[in-house]
């Protein structure tokens, strides 16, 4: 029982001098209580990767420092809806690019009568992290990629995650729309 004792100790030191954790010896493993795991020299709790592997390792993602977010606020009366990124849409920006830095963007989108799906309906994707529309008058039908055609009228709202494909296909004389998005600068891509 000494000879294992002593063969334990001279691996635990070796290894601590590898900086690697020690492999137990069948006289650890016979020592140790039934159900309980046998705890880890000192050396091996403190060993540290090798520099290597520490180079490797991605550094964390850095995020922009922003501006402080600043009180805004948006009346209807106060608004005007300017043309913008649909030629068949009209937006009524309502301030939050400007008071979170960039953060994110709201609008309300007007659809222009009537719906000419040959200038609509072209599938095309967003790049952004995120992308909230709530439906504030009449109705809207588009179709999502995996999901098929879908009608969404008054009352109605999605979110479109980063980059599905989608397009419109129809909407009513009278339709408005709630659109939130992050970041407030995005790339739309057509795809057709």
């Amino acid at each position: 029982m000494a000879k294992a004792k002593v063969k334990a100790k001279t691996a635990r030191k070796a290894a601590s001098r590898r900086k690697v954790a020690p492999s137990r010896t069948s006289a650890a493993r016979k020592s140790a209580k039934p159900g309980k795991k046998a705890a880890k020299p000192a050396a091996a709790r403190r060993a540290k990767p090798a520099a290597s592997a520490r180079s490797r390792a991605k550094p964390p993602a850095r995020t922009k420092r922003r501006a402080p977010q600043t009180f805004t606020f948006s009346h209807l009366s106060d608004g005007s809806f300017e043309s913008g990124l649909r030629r068949y849409a009209q937006y009524r920006d309502l301030g939050f690019a400007a008071a979170t830095d960039g953060l994110a963007q709201a609008h309300v989108i007007r659809f222009v009568p009537p719906c000419r799906p040959e200038e609509v309906s072209k599938l095309h994707i967003h790049d952004v992290e995120f992308q909230m529309v709530y439906v504030l008058n009449g109705w809207i039908k588009s179709e999502f990629e995996g999901h098929g055609a879908v009608k969404m009228e008054k009352g109605s709202s999605w979110i479109q995650p980063p980059k599905i494909k989608h397009k419109v296909l129809d909407y009513s004389d009278d339709c408005e729309v709630l659109e939130i998005i992050l970041p407030a600068q995005f790339e739309t891509i057509e795809l057709e």
